[in-house]
């Protein structure tokens, strides 16, 4: 679409449900976000109170007819998306309103922004690309409107100035920044109190745009155990699970179990796959007649709302097993034959660029939603209710808590991306061999990997730490997957390296991560504005200092104000030379470039040695042990 264009919806798709609006961009320089919010207006334009106001401090309205599904990390960076139920409005509500808004940023920093709606079956309806942002720090991306008895969407690319208050105060609501609540009226005087026959005049709406602080888990109390052996019991045990299929129908169990008995768990997942909001009830090996046999998929999910039931079928892989695209179709087909609307697969396989990880004949998929979800995601999404978004009932916390132990066991199979594919081994010996050419498929094949396995690095990062993590993108042409791919192919070929960088909001700056295969070293970097101090001695003791705890084998470079480069060394001789780093032409110290090597795994999957965990364990490394001191406040 473009700017000022409308078009009606139900000439778009028929598929009944809620609809997915997401926003997107892609940051280069790695160092924002913009928070999403909605807007539900009446006739007069204005929102009818509190609850009409959808943002980070209030993430769905009351009926959950719209709801904040969050920023989710993809291999094009991040994006954020909202379900909208139009169906579910109340008659009163005329409009709805897609924005963002950015704190101490402008929208003129981002490029591609774009806005994209998809159905309940997960179709694409329209997209929308926002090519003129400047120095707006709020942006209006789209509208919903009624028109008769249906809704058209509009495309809106309206920027403000006055950020997120300035956006909300033109709709009516009284913003307040503070972290306290708004004040209440003095009561009126004795000889001032109103008739008691007047109305009070329409309050109106006020919310607080400052964020929330997250709610922490508790510490861990003293062991009673007389002996470190001894193991706590858990709700959900790993033990006893003696094969694949042992695996795959406990893991189902206990997730669908959780989503139906933590309502924010469950309402979040089910928004992902397209279903309204309402009750949610789980079945594991549900048994239906396909052909001249039956098929019986690992679960089925029922969403019940105003009278209507939303289902989907649920398949389900752990470990190394692969989804079979023959029994995904025969789902699909089942799905189809049932009137269900969904089916939705879970393994450890992510899915890139919205593409589901199989290959199915689409034709099955005119009338049912094809849906995938990896082990990650789950974790991520219960990680972040349990630890730092919160939930309401505390023993809801505790069985998040519970399924979070789980899925983290090896031996139940879900803990995310742990094999880079059998073109792996190959490609690494064409790269040590110096054989490896531009036109090697397999080389493909591990460029696709290393983007799942960065995706995944983010997923894991942003549960820890309760932050939105996501890979950064340097270049308008990053966004499409095959020039990024054929980027990190022909890296591979040139300097037997991959590289990305992913952004950690809080710390310093970028991290790049590189692994070379012909050294066998993984390096993570992230380059540190220097102090303000008047020596480049002082600045160079100043860092020092913040990097007391951090491993000696650091490198340490010191880079003049626009320099590429400067002198550098190890921190284990800075400790006891800092002259190392000052500049030999009296050049004043700009930053410094942080540079931690770590060993490279090999082999494929997800043993000690693998190339999966090294990389884990190499971006840990720098986040403990570098970041978090380059990220704290130099003293004044």
């Amino acid at each position: 679409m473009t700017k000022g264009a409308n078009v009606e919806l139900s000439a778009l798709s028929d598929a009944p449900g809620p609809l997915t609006v997401a926003l997107g961009w892609t940051d280069p320089s790695g160092a924002g976000e913009a928070d999403v919010s909605v807007l539900l207006l009446g006739a007069d334009d204005r929102v009818r109170g509190d609850g009409d106001f959808v943002f980070y401090n209030q993430p769905a309205t009351a009926d959950e007819s719209v709801r904040l599904l969050g920023t989710t990390p993809t291999a094009a960076g991040s994006e954020d998306r909202i379900l909208v139920d139009l169906a579910a409005l109340p008659a009163a509500v005329r409009r709805v309103v897609v924005a963002a808004s950015r704190h101490d940023a402008t929208f003129g920093d981002l490029n591609d922004l774009r806005l994209a709606v998809t159905d309940a079956a997960g179709g694409a309806l329209l997209a929308f690309d926002i090519g003129d942002a400047s120095t707006e720090t709020a942006f209006v991306f789209g509208e919903f409107y009624r028109r008769g008895d249906g809704w058209r969407f509009r495309a809106v690319g309206q920027g403000y100035a006055s950020g997120l208050a300035g956006l909300a105060t033109d709709f009516g609501i009284d913003v307040e920044d503070g972290t306290a609540e708004p004040a209440e009226p003095p009561a009126p005087t004795p000889e001032r109190a109103p008739a008691p026959e007047a109305a009070p005049a329409p309050r109106p709406a006020r919310v607080r745009t400052a964020k929330r602080k997250t709610t922490l888990a508790p510490a861990p109390k003293v062991s009673l155990a007389d002996h470190p052996s001894w193991q706590g019991a858990r709700l959900f045990p790993v033990t006893g699970l003696r094969n694949d299929q042992e695996r795959e129908a406990r893991a189902t169990s206990t997730l669908l179990a959780v989503m139906a008995q933590v309502p924010e768990f469950g309402r979040r997942l089910t928004a992902r796959f397209g279903a309204p909001a309402g009750t949610v009830q789980t079945f594991a090996e549900a048994s239906f007649k396909h052909g001249d046999g039956k098929v019986r998929p690992d679960g089925v999910l029922r969403v019940a709302r105003a009278g209507r039931i939303w289902t989907a079928l649920v398949e389900t892989k752990t470990g190394g097993n692969p989804l079979k695209s023959d029994q995904v179709e025969a789902y699909l087909e089942v799905a189809s034959r049932q009137g269900y609307e969904a089916v939705i697969t879970l393994s450890n396989d992510l899915a890139l660029d919205d593409a589901h990880p199989l290959t199915v004949d689409r034709r099955r998929l005119r009338k049912v939603a094809l849906r995938h979800l990896s082990w990650a995601e789950v974790a991520y999404e219960a990680e972040l209710l349990c630890h730092h978004q919160g939930v309401a009932n505390p023993v809801h916390a505790w069985l998040l808590g519970e399924l979070l132990h789980y899925l983290r066991q090896p031996n139940a199979g879900c803990q995310g991306f742990q094999d880079m594919g059998a073109a792996w081994v190959p490609v690494r010996d064409a790269v040590a061999a110096g054989t490896l050419r531009l036109g090697d498929r397999r080389a493909l094949q591990v460029a696709e990997s290393w983007e799942k396995l960065v995706r995944q690095l983010c997923l894991r990062i942003g549960g820890r730490t309760g932050l939105t993590v996501a890979p950064v993108l340097r270049r308008r042409r990053d966004g499409d997957a095959s020039v990024r791919r054929m980027r990190t192919v022909a890296s591979l070929v040139e300097a037997g390296r991959m590289s990305a960088e992913i952004r950690v909001p809080g710390t310093a700056g970028p991290v790049l991560i590189e692994a070379d295969l012909r050294t066998g070293r993984i390096e993570t970097t992230v380059e540190v504005p220097a102090a303000d101090r008047a020596r480049a001695l002082t600045r160079v003791q100043w860092l020092l200092r913040r990097l007391a705890d951090a491993p000696p084998e650091l490198r340490v470079e010191a880079l003049p104000a626009g320099g590429a480069s400067g002198p550098c060394d190890l921190l284990r001789n800075l400790a006891a030379e800092p002259g190392l780093l000052v500049p030999d032409g009296g050049e004043q110290i700009g930053s410094f470039r942080l540079t931690l090597p770590t060993g490279m795994g090999v082999r494929r999957g997800s043993a000690e040695a693998g190339f999966v965990r090294s990389v884990d364990h190499a971006v840990d490394r720098m986040h403990e042990h570098v970041l978090r001191a380059a990220a704290t406040e130099p003293a004044a």
